[in-house]
């Protein structure tokens, strides 16, 4: 009886961390955390921890249990479900890898003129690797020419 208390408070607040994670956005970690914390309700419910008292049953009383007991089921059910979280976001977080790194390797992730300053040295509005200041009605103290830098990222972008 102690053990499955012990097993099924460590899995309610191992969950209760998981909602606070999945809450804060952060799903794959709540997954994991969530998988992690199953599984010592599954263990206690399969019968493969003892806390107090006798060290283990014996085999017999245990195969018994397997085949009579729905909860030993039950068991070895919440123990599937955590590994099944685990291995789905293990998947999810290569997939998330191969997203990332697979248009690093066939595009650069930023432009080669990215890292140029936006502000040209003392000349109006023209640094390397920008596009060009628009002409207009523009004095050279207004400022507008820094924001064609930013226009031109916003139009390659689509926006």
């Amino acid at each position: 009886m102690f053990t499955t208390t012990v097993c099924a408070a460590l899995s309610a607040a191992g969950l209760a961390i998981a909602l606070l994670t999945a809450y804060r956005r952060r799903f794959r970690r709540a997954t994991k955390i969530a998988a992690l914390s199953l599984v010592p309700v599954g263990l206690a419910m399969a019968g493969l921890v003892k806390l107090g008292g006798k060290v283990g049953k014996a085999t017999g009383d245990w195969a018994t249990d397997l085949v009579f007991k729905p909860s030993v089921w039950g068991g070895f059910g919440v123990l599937a479900v955590a590994v099944v979280l685990w291995v789905a976001q293990r998947f999810a977080g290569e997939r998330a890898k191969r997203k990332a790194g697979g248009g690093a390797a066939s595009a650069p992730a930023a432009a080669p003129a990215a890292s140029q300053p936006a502000l040209g040295g003392g000349r109006a509005g023209t640094s390397r690797g920008s596009a060009p200041a628009p002409k207009g009605r523009r004095g050279a103290g207004s400022g507008d020419e820094d924001f064609s830098d930013i226009e031109a990222i916003l139009k390659k972008h689509g926006i």
